[in-house]
């Protein structure tokens, strides 16, 4: 594992084709990571190094997901040479609603001292949350450890306290609005009357007593135990959409991963919102091959989409007999209300998510997709997945590019400076090269300089044939087996 969870050093250039993906995992925070390479450690499948680390997260990582919001897994199967994806996002609430719903709060948070964006918060915006029973249903279908193992080490995190990274402590100071407008929140993120700040302890009342009860009772304590009870209750007492009867109609949903062409892989996964797998096949045939400005500039093209905020985490993980998880959840920034030391998920106030007609029990839409990549032969070459709304799509097509076209190793590929274009605008990190923004310039596109690499530009972990990378910009970490 790298220091204080950095990536290790390796080559800068590693095959994107040949020997086997060794067992790794690369997560978003180095207690996350360590947490999941325990499992394995322990005998565990990559499900449940998965389940194990994204748990932990939610209790170390609660700026970025939690025990209510949702996500997304890709399951490698090595022996069977097949990819499933399983579905445990939010849902939209209101089965049964026979109440007034209460307005929104709007908050407005503001990305790296410049990217204003407006957010909602409070009750009304509380979706169904899925991450309790997706995290079971990935450990049900290919896990081979206890229930108990795989959540205990998210539970001994949540009543003992996590260290919070400098990189999360930085991000929170850009979330603040939203994450201290109730006293809950207050108490975790100031409770000195000022932010924490990294290497500083995170703790929230009451959430190990809301990991027990998951850790006895499973998903049930979430759907018709005493932990939804309070939830449903608490949200019909402040006016939003919940009921008994969306927790109850609540369950995860699995199914073959969709396949596409790219830079002689087959890459496998779910179809977002944004595209991603289409995005890649859109992508030139030689965009490996092509100089650095022509390179830039095909990613901006097939990139061009709106602006979507809001806190994710990613967990990669290959086993050592070769299957390999990679699953991403989030739950918005929060709505400000808390049940049981948990920070209650934001999903409905996601305006660029709720695009459309949805009514009571559909999903919400994501930009979240968790993918493995394969060769020709149908062998594991990367396991990957990102957190970051828009980024998501616009990190992975570059360090996909990188590692699959490019020949770069995933440590290369996830370190490299990034852009990510808006309608008229390309935001560019410090490193993107002069000839590359010039190229933009001269098509017509603004080009907005970054001073410094930020979490804006989304959090990338993955693990391929070259090693394991897990995001600078977000504190990420890795540990190989």
């Amino acid at each position: 594992m790298g220091a204080a969870g950095r990536p290790s050093r390796r080559s800068s250039r590693g095959p994107s084709r040949g020997p086997s993906v060794g067992a790794a995992v690369a997560a978003g925070d180095v207690t996350t990571a360590a947490a999941g390479a325990d499992a394995l450690r322990a005998g565990g499948s990559a499900a449940d190094a998965a389940v194990t680390a994204m748990l932990a997260a939610c209790a170390a990582e609660t700026v970025m997901t939690g025990l209510s919001g949702g996500g997304f897994a890709t399951y490698w199967d090595a022996a069977d040479r097949t990819a499933t994806t399983v579905d445990f996002f939010v849902a939209v609430p209101g089965i049964g609603l026979h109440r007034p719903v209460a307005p929104m709060t709007e908050v407005e948070v503001v990305f790296g001292g410049s990217q204003r964006m407006e957010y909602w918060a409070g009750a009304a915006t509380v979706a169904v949350p899925g991450l309790p029973a997706g995290m079971a249903e990935v450990h049900r279908r290919w896990g081979r450890l206890p229930w108990r193992e795989v959540v205990e080490p998210g539970r001994r995190l949540a009543a003992e306290g996590a260290s919070i990274s400098a990189e999360q402590a930085f991000v929170l100071r850009d979330v603040s609005a939203a994450m201290l407008l109730g006293p809950e929140g207050q108490q975790a993120y100031a409770p000195h009357g000022r932010l924490i700040e990294g290497g500083e302890p995170l703790h929230h009342a009451g959430l190990g007593d809301t990991f027990g009860a998951l850790q006895e009772e499973g998903p049930t304590a979430f759907y018709g135990g005493e932990v939804g009870c309070a939830l449903a209750a608490l949200v019909a007492e402040r006016g939003g959409r919940l009921t008994r009867a969306d927790l109850d109609a609540y369950a995860a949903r699995v199914a073959p991963a969709r396949s596409v062409g790219f830079a002689g892989h087959h890459v496998l996964g779910r179809t977002d919102l944004l595209d991603l797998l289409g995005t890649l096949a859109r992508l030139p045939a030689l965009v490996g091959k092509m100089s650095v400005p022509e390179r830039v500039l095909a990613w901006v093209r097939v990139l061009l989409g709106e602006d979507v905020r809001g806190g994710t985490t990613n967990v990669a993980v290959v086993a050592p007999d070769g299957d390999a998880c990679v699953v991403t959840t989030s739950l918005g920034l929060g709505s400000g209300d808390w049940v049981g030391g948990m920070h209650l998920n934001s999903m409905l106030g996601e305006g660029e998510l709720m695009l459309g007609a949805h009514p009571p029990g559909s999903r919400v839409d994501s930009m979240m997709c968790p993918l493995v990549a394969v060769d020709e032969a149908r062998s594991l070459a990367l396991a990957a997945g990102a957190a970051g709304g828009s980024r998501i799509r616009s990190g992975l097509v570059q360090t996909l590019t990188g590692v699959l076209a490019e020949g770069l190793s995933p440590r290369a590929a996830v370190d490299r400076p990034r852009v990510n274009p808006v309608p008229q605008l390309v935001h560019a990190e410090p490193g993107v090269p002069e000839e590359a923004l010039a190229a933009l310039h001269a098509e017509g596109w603004h080009v907005q300089r970054w001073q410094e690499r930020a979490a804006y530009f989304g959090g990338v972990s993955m693990v391929g044939r070259g090693g394991a990378a897990a995001d600078p910009r977000r504190g990420g970490a890795t540990v190989e087996l």
